[in-house]
Parts: C-alpha cells; sequence; structure tokens
C-alpha cells in the first residue's frame, strides 16, 4: 500500500469514527440501538471492513458491544471509556458541552488542589522552572486570552502542577484537563482579555509552591478551578 492510500485509509477511518462517536455521543443512536454496519456503511460510502474497524475502536471504548447474530449494540455512558481522548472530545464538542465542563471542573476541584499541595511539597527545581515560566507566558499574552498562546501556556501550567505532584495517577490526569481548555478556546468560552483575578491566582499558585507552601497552593488552585467553572456558566449565559 501506498504512503498516499495509507494516508487515505487513515482520514477515511478517523472520519468514520468520528461521525458514529458523536452520533452516539447526541443520542442519535440511543443506549441500546442496534447498529446495522451494512447500512451504516452504505450510508457514508465506507466499505464494511472499514466499519468493521470503526466498531471494534467503539468497542475498545465501551461504547458499543458486538453481540453474536443480534449485531452492534450501543451501550450507555456508565459503561464509555470517559477518559479516552476521543470521548473527551465528542462530549466536548457535543451539544451538551457545558453539562460535560461542569463536570470535568467538579473532578478538577478534587484533584488540582490536591495536586498543588503535593507540588509545593515534593516539585524538583526543573518543574517549579516550567510552572514560572508558563505564567510569565500566560502574563505576556493576557491581552490574547482566546487564543493559541495563551491557551498552550494555560495547559503548560496546569500539566506543570499535576506532574510535580510526584504521583502518576494525578500526572496522568493532565490530558484531561487539557482537553477542557483547548474546549473552552475552540467554543468561544474564553474572553479575550484575561481576567485578572484567574491571572493573579495562577500567579499565586506559582508563588506558593515555589515557596513550599503547601496550603496556599491548594487554596488559590481551589479558586482558581470554581473562578472557570463560573466564567464559562457567565459567558454561556451571556450568548444566550
Amino acid at each position: 500500500m501506498s504512503e498516499g492510500t495509507r494516508e487515505a485509509a487513515s482520514a477515511q477511518h478517523r472520519r468514520l469514527l468520528d461521525t458514529i462517536g458523536m452520533r452516539i455521543v447526541e443520542g442519535e443512536l440511543a443506549p441500546g440501538a442496534r447498529v446495522l454496519t451494512a447500512d451504516v456503511a452504505a450510508e457514508l460510502g465506507a466499505s464494511r471492513s472499514a466499519m468493521r474497524e470503526v466498531v471494534r475502536v467503539l468497542e475498545t471504548m465501551g461504547m458499543v458491544e458486538v453481540r453474536r447474530r443480534a449485531g452492534v449494540e450501543v451501550l450507555p455512558v456508565d459503561r464509555w471509556s470517559a477518559y479516552a481522548p476521543e470521548v473527551l472530545r465528542w462530549r466536548l464538542d457535543g451539544s451538551d458541552r457545558l453539562r460535560t465542563l461542569h463536570e470535568l471542573s467538579q473532578l478538577r476541584s478534587a484533584i488540582e488542589p490536591l495536586a498543588a499541595r503535593l507540588a509545593a511539597a515534593q516539585a524538583g527545581a526543573e518543574q517549579r522552572a516550567t510552572l514560572v515560566k508558563a505564567v510569565l507566558g500566560m502574563v505576556e499574552h493576557s491581552d490574547r486570552a482566546d487564543e493559541p498562546a495563551y491557551l498552550q501556556h494555560d495547559v503548560d501550567f496546569h500539566a506543570a502542577v499535576l506532574r510535580g505532584s510526584c504521583n502518576p495517577y494525578l500526572a496522568a490526569l493532565a490530558d484531561v484537563v487539557a482537553a477542557l481548555l483547548h474546549a473552552r478556546t475552540a467554543h468561544a468560552l474564553m474572553p479575550h482579555r484575561a481576567d485578572e483575578t484567574a491571572l493573579r491566582l495562577h500567579q499565586d499558585v506559582a508563588a506558593a509552591i515555589t515557596a513550599r507552601d503547601p496550603e496556599a497552593a491548594a487554596t488559590a488552585m481551589a479558586a482558581i478551578v470554581a473562578e472557570a467553572d463560573h466564567a464559562v456558566e457567565a459567558m454561556a449565559t451571556s450568548e444566550d
């Protein structure tokens, strides 16, 4: 198979996966529904083999189950692999994204203050330097907080805190927080100019971790998460 053919096949796979995944997330294919892969393949102009591969991927995410002689059944949301990157992306791109953002904020309120507390006690010099660099980048681009440069520094900041905790299970959630931050920017839920209170709180976290002050780090991080959740709700309400 040529390089061009492989790229085309990969692009088709992604399109099929995104199409079926979004239909499940949006409820067009509701829990308990049976998916006739031959019909879907015909509708989307895909081969049956390509559809079978997509079904295998969805099955690994807990979104569908292949039942012998009964076809492919859509599974309820509590069976999905909630942290799978594709599932996160589909839910954050879906019509119920505000609920998903709020649910992820609830998760953040539990893990990020803890990570900040641990980072203040355990982060190494390189991790603290990464954190300070990220904050300086946020300040530098604060007048364009809805653009990619600010977003990247914000992602780097939260990843540095989670990894600085020196707890691999907390560090593994860096991609989940990054997905949330990317969604806020992608769906115009970030202000053009960074909120001054939010920016100061990020600086407070960096300062507390650098000063080895666990309680101050945890308190400031809890305030960051609460402010972000309120900001998303306020921006969404203002658009209604």
